[in-house]
């Protein structure tokens, strides 16, 4: 039987599990819930849990037996950084090589195809990873909400309600965007929407889901909605040129991409498109893969093989 190799991507709002051979075949694909952070309370069960879970289902449709399945390597991307999970998955796994690592490098192993390259990622949050031929890497921004994320989905809504407070007090340009979001929130007032914002009610990851109605509003003609995004793009790729600029000699070619729900945005991957190819050398394409198959190409890394996927399931990337 040829060695099996397990790639997983382990976020906070999924696990999802990739099983391939040594020739670079995918044979199976198993998702469960979230993994959540060790410290948190039961949060090694829940992690174990959840990587147990996908993992079985993608041994069942493989067909191999999850109780008895070892993996000649086997790599986790974790949200969250992965220093406080290696032990838990030591002790669920059977695997000659575990890699526990961070998924902005999974993210960047399934854009480029494991190929060297430089990814951006706009979600809630923002964070550009590379790693350039010779293996070295360099991250750009990832700070958080507080002190960073610049042009993530947050960020986005938090300038949008920003525009919304300065126009409704008078001294801001006037814009669509105040309304549009005082309908979607159900606020009387832009100060109210703020109060609410700072609630339990209101997570980030809610806050963020507002992102497209800036979007719309800049489709539909609002000039302060379309700075806010080509802005965001601005500070994304301004991220991409740091990790470049660390990577890469000026002028060497460099390949970059891009990952996460704030590319939907036409604005934001136009623009942002747009100024990272400005840079001589650059080319900026979608991502190949996903994370969970990044994951998986990186299993392969660790055991010196690079063999292309083939055959993947329907319906997961």
């Amino acid at each position: 039987m040829s060695a099996l190799f397990l790639g997983v991507d382990g976020g906070q709002s999924g696990t999802t599990a990739w099983i391939g051979d040594d020739a670079g075949r995918v044979l199976g694909c198993g998702t469960a819930g979230p993994c959540n952070h060790v410290g948190a309370a039961e949060g090694g069960a829940k992690l174990a849990g959840a990587v147990s879970e996908s993992v079985a289902m993608a041994c069942a449709e493989a067909g191999l037996d999850a109780r008895s399945v070892g993996f000649e390597a086997a790599c986790f991307g974790m949200s969250g950084g992965p220093e406080d999970k290696r032990e838990v998955l030591a002790a669920i796994l059977r695997a000659g090589q575990l890699v526990v690592t961070h998924d902005a490098l999974i993210a960047l192993s399934g854009a480029t195809a494991g190929e060297p390259g430089i990814v951006t990622i706009a979600g809630t949050g923002s964070i550009a990873f590379g790693r350039n031929a010779a293996g070295a890497a360099a991250r750009a921004g990832g700070w958080g909400y507080i002190f960073g994320d610049e042009g993530g989905a947050f960020d986005i809504v938090r300038q949008a309600l920003r525009a919304s407070l300065r126009s409704e007090e008078g001294w801001g340009a006037q814009t669509a965007l105040g309304g549009i979001l005082l309908e979607a929130t159900g606020s009387r007032t832009a100060n109210g929407m703020l109060h609410a914002f700072y609630t339990s009610d209101w997570p980030r990851a809610r806050v963020a889901a507002l992102a497209p109605l800036v979007d719309a509003a800049a489709r539909q003609g609002d000039r302060l909605a379309r700075d806010i995004l080509e802005r965001a793009a601005q500070e994304l790729a301004t991220l991409a040129g740091s990790v470049r600029a660390r990577l890469w000699p000026p002028g060497q070619p460099a390949r970059a991409s891009y990952v996460g729900g704030v590319f939907r945005s036409p604005v934001v991957l136009e623009r942002f498109r747009l100024l990272v190819e400005l840079e001589e050398g650059n080319s900026c394409a979608p991502p190949v893969y996903g994370p969970a198959a990044g994951a998986l190409l990186e299993a392969y890394r660790a055991a010196g093989l690079k063999p292309r996927l083939s055959r993947l399931p329907a319906g997961i990337g």
